[in-house]
C-alpha cells in the first residue's frame, strides 16, 4: 500500500488569507479537491479529470464562506476519486497517513481533509458525506466530524456524486472549533429543540464488534445523567441489508449519470481498484431500479424521521468495526465496507444531521459515538457535541 502526503500534487501555490476579522479569524482550513478554487482546478481524485477540466472561475460558496468570516485556505487534500469509497485509499497520489493509526485505514473518501486536521496541519476541514465521507475519516482518526441535514451546506461549486445523498461537511480536532463552523456554514432552515428522548437501536448494536460495543458501554457509563436514559428500539424492522441495497441503487444510478459519459470517453481515467468495480456496477443500474429503489427509499426516510422526532437523539457508534488494517485483503476491505454502510445509510435515508465525537479507543484504536438528530436539528447535535466533549477519552 502507497503512502502519501494528505495533499495533492496540485496543492496551492501559496495560502489563500481570508477577512481580517471573523469568527473563524486566526483559524487555518483544507479543503478536499473536489470544491471549486478560485484559478484552481477540482481533481475528484483522478489525474485525467484534473486535465481534462479547466481552473475554476470562482470560489465553491462553502470555500468563500470560510474565507468571509477569516479563515485562511492552506492546502487542498487528496480523496478517493470521485468519491466512491470510505477506506480512503487513492492509488494515484498515495493513500494519506493516518496519525492516529499508521498501519490502519485513514478513512475516505475525504480522507486528506482527516488527516491534515488530525495531524495538526489545519485546524479545521471541508470535506463531503455522501455515504459515510466525513463520518467514517472523523472515526478512525480520532475527530469531530458532521454530515448536516441534507441541503443545510451549499454545494454549489462543488464536484456531485449523488445529489439523493450529497451534503458537505467538516471536520476538526476540538470541539469548540467544530461548534464555530456551525454559524458559517449552515443555512435554512434550523430546528433546535431541547433533548428530551434518547433512543439505543437493537439491531446496531447486535452488529457492533465486541471491542467496539464496549468502548461505547464505556462512553455511555461516562455520561450518565448529562443525557436522558436511552431507550432501545429496532431502527430498520427490514434489516439492514434491505436499507443497504437500496442506498447502493440509488447511489450507483445517480454517480452513473454525473460521471459516466465522461468515463466512457475516457479510457485513461483508469480508476483504482474497488472504484474500478463499483463503477462497473454503477453503470448497469437502470432507470426502473433506480426509480424503484427511490419508492422504496421514502418508506425508509418516513420510518426512520418518525423514529427521531423534534426533541430525540439517536445514539449510536459511529461504525460497527474498528478501522481496518492497510494490509486488509480485498475481500476484508469489502465485508467492512458492507458492514459500515449498515450504519452510515441510516442518515443518508433520512436526510438527517449526525455529528461523529472522538468517544474513546479500542487498544490505542479510536472509536467514535454519533448523535443523530431531527431534521434541522445540526445547531442542537453541535451544541451537543461541546457538551460531551469532557466525557472524550479512556
Amino acid at each position: 500500500m502507497t503512502k502519501g502526503s494528505a495533499f495533492v500534487p496540485h496543492d496551492l501555490k501559496a495560502p489563500i488569507k481570508g477577512a481580517a476579522t471573523g469568527p473563524l479569524a486566526g483559524l487555518t482550513c483544507v479543503v478536499k479537491d473536489m470544491y471549486d478554487i478560485t484559478g484552481e482546478t477540482p481533481g475528484g481524485g483522478n489525474p485525467a479529470w484534473l486535465a481534462d477540466h479547466k481552473p475554476a472561475s470562482s470560489n465553491a460558496t462553502a470555500v468563500a464562506k470560510v474565507l468571509a468570516a477569516g479563515a485562511t485556505i492552506t492546502g487542498k487534500t487528496v480523496c478517493e476519486e470521485f468519491f466512491f469509497s470510505i477506506l480512503g485509499m487513492n492509488p494515484h497520489y498515495g493513500t494519506p497517513v493516518n496519525p492516529r493509526t499508521p498501519n490502519r485505514i485513514p478513512g475516505g473518501s475525504s480522507s486528506g481533509s482527516a488527516v491534515a486536521v488530525a495531524g495538526g496541519a489545519a485546524d479545521f476541514a471541508l470535506g463531503s458525506d455522501t455515504g459515510g465521507s466525513v463520518r467514517i475519516p472523523a472515526q478512525v482518526n480520532g475527530l469531530y466530524g458532521i454530515r448536516p441535514t441534507h441541503g443545510r451546506v451549499s454545494l454549489k461549486g462543488a464536484m456531485g456524486m449523488a445529489e439523493t445523498f450529497d451534503v458537505a461537511g467538516w471536520f476538526a480536532a476540538s470541539a469548540g472549533t467544530f461548534r464555530k463552523l456551525g454559524p458559517v456554514l449552515l443555512e435554512g432552515a434550523s430546528a433546535p429543540a431541547p433533548v428530551t428522548k434518547v433512543i439505543k437501536g437493537k439491531d446496531l448494536m447486535a452488529l457492533a464488534a465486541p471491542e467496539v460495543a464496549a468502548a461505547f458501554a464505556r462512553f455511555e457509563k461516562r455520561i450518565a445523567g448529562v443525557l436522558p436514559d436511552a431507550t432501545e428500539v429496532t431502527i430498520a424492522p427490514e434489516g439492514f441489508d434491505d436499507w443497504r441495497e437500496t442506498f447502493r441503487v440509488i447511489q450507483g444510478r445517480e454517480v452513473w449519470q454525473v460521471y459516466g459519459a465522461w468515463l466512457d470517453a475516457h479510457g485513461n481515467a483508469n480508476p483504482g481498484p474497488g472504484t474500478k468495480e463499483r463503477l462497473a456496477y454503477a453503470k448497469t443500474v437502470t432507470q426502473n431500479a433506480a426509480e424503484a429503489a427511490r419508492q422504496h427509499m421514502s418508506n425508509i426516510r418516513s420510518h426512520v424521521r418518525g423514529l427521531i422526532p423534534q426533541g430525540t437523539v439517536l445514539v449510536m457508534p459511529t461504525a460497527p468495526m474498528l478501522g481496518p488494517l492497510l494490509s486488509s485483503s480485498a475481500a476484508e476491505f469489502d465485508a467492512y465496507r458492507t458492514r459500515v454502510m449498515n450504519y452510515t445509510c441510516i442518515s443518508g435515508h433520512g436526510g438527517l444531521p449526525q455529528v461523529t465525537i472522538p468517544a474513546g479507543t479500542a487498544d490505542g484504536v479510536p472509536v467514535g459515538v454519533s448523535l443523530v438528530g431531527w431534521p434541522g436539528a445540526d445547531e442542537t447535535l453541535l451544541d451537543l457535541a461541546v457538551t460531551l466533549s469532557p466525557f472524550c477519552g479512556d
